[in-house]
């Protein structure tokens, strides 16, 4: 079975907003035994929105077509489904009377320009959408089936899942459902990864993927959603040799981190120099986390110059046991100032304080320095309420000094 999705519009093929509706739709389908072969974009132009429905058509035999179905005269998706399928545009009075109703329901008067909407090739059949005026079809060109979906995401999305892969459970039975398993790794690159599981022999009908987003790699394991022992003793296989990067699993790391705050019941306070607030906002834009978090203290540069950075890493655990003690909390998460491309971070918490000078590879811009500083700080974080060996290995970062100072010797 191949399945083709096509989106339609200028604004997508050109960049100005994100296709987000078909990464979603892909990996939904994929998990449900439905694998995409191809993903197209056209613009609105009727001669070649009728000209790839046509391509699409003899090469596939299901086509998600996404968008092109408002009242605008650039909504042209009905009529190059006419053109392919060599039918006329009849009026649909059943979804007309519907959203004559709809607009009734809110006090005025549906426009004129409504109207387009009801128009659909004579050969479709209504897919309903309860979330919006423009309801989606299902025709016949040549021998492919044909789903003509809404772009608005909220529509879209009820559409598929409600209609149209039930539809296609129902014609196509025997394809295998798939789940998707995700360990989150930071401080490993895609070469290293590759090698330490190109020696993996996976059972059959699995298969590895990678998602690569800094300062994370996230590796997925599909594999079938009724297999889920199997499943498990495959991830484990692939842990053991991920372990030392990996910072979470099945759930993003922010979440990951959220949960074990709550569930130990510690509180966090953050004071940042080198970060530049961004820790702190990233860190607290997790509800749980942001729930256990207390003050935040934010250095610039000329507060800053009232500490001693004659020793980079004493300064930052000075930071730390500052921050900890005013803010009266449990745990308290530093970054120090940079120098160069040099930084230091410290975690003051039950049982001492643990600090680290890291140094960049290679340059970085702003914006990607902030967010390597701050998972690295976060990994601080995380491998102590682990209760994990609490310095890693970054292959983006090389490390020059660690430190732990037991809590009887810090004053």
């Amino acid at each position: 079975m191949k399945i083709a999705m096509l989106s339609t519009g200028e604004e997508v093929l050109h960049g100005d907003i994100v296709d987000t509706n078909a990464a979603w739709l892909s990996s939904y389908l994929y998990e449900h035994g439905f694998a995409m072969v191809k993903r197209a974009t056209v613009g609105d132009q009727l001669s070649a929105l009728t000209e790839e429905l046509l391509m699409l058509s003899f090469n596939n035999d299901v086509v998600i077509v996404n968008g092109g179905l408002g009242p605008t005269t650039d909504d042209l998706s009905s009529a190059a489904a006419a053109q392919a399928a060599d039918c006329k545009l009849v009026l649909f009075k059943e979804w007309l009377q519907r959203m004559e109703a709809m607009y009734s329901q809110r006090g005025s008067k549906m426009p004129e320009s409504n109207l387009k909407q009801a128009m659909l090739p004579e050969s479709a059949q209504i897919i309903d959408n309860p979330v919006g005026t423009a309801c989606g079809f299902k025709m016949l060109i040549n021998d492919a089936v044909f789903y003509f979906t809404p772009g608005v995401p909220k529509e879209f999305k009820v559409m598929v899942e409600q209609q149209i892969l039930p539809d296609l459970q129902r014609d196509w039975p025997n394809n295998t459902a798939f789940q998707c398993s995700r360990l989150y790794t930071f401080g490993l690159s895609e070469s290293a990864i590759s090698d330490k599981l190109d020696s993996l022999k996976l059972p059959a009908g699995y298969e590895l993927g990678y998602r690569s987003y800094l300062p994370f790699i996230e590796v997925k394991l599909f594999g079938p959603q009724d297999a889920l022992e199997e499943r498990v003793r495959v991830m484990q296989l692939i842990y053991k040799l991920l372990e030392a990067n990996v910072v979470s699993v099945d759930e993003p790391m922010l979440e990951h981190l959220g949960h074990l705050l709550v569930e130990k019941g510690l509180t966090l306070a953050t004071a940042e120099q080198c970060s530049f607030g961004y820790l702190t906002s990233w860190l607290q834009s997790d509800e749980q986390i942001s729930r256990q978090s207390g003050h935040s203290w934010i250095l610039s540069t000329r507060d800053s110059e009232a500490i001693d950075h004659s020793n980079p890493l004493a300064a930052t655990f000075a930071l730390a046991g500052a921050t900890r003690e005013k803010c009266a909390t449990d745990i308290a998460l530093v970054t120090g100032r940079m120098e160069e491309n040099r930084f230091t971070i410290a975690l003051s918490a039950h049982g001492g304080e643990w600090g680290m000078v890291l140094e960049f590879n290679r340059p970085y811009g702003r914006k990607e320095a902030v967010k390597i500083i701050s998972a690295a700080a976060a990994d601080l974080l995380r491998r102590y309420l682990e209760r994990k060996p609490m310095f890693g290995d970054y292959f983006s970062l090389k490390k020059t000094k660690e430190m732990f100072l037991p809590s009887s010797v810090v004053k």
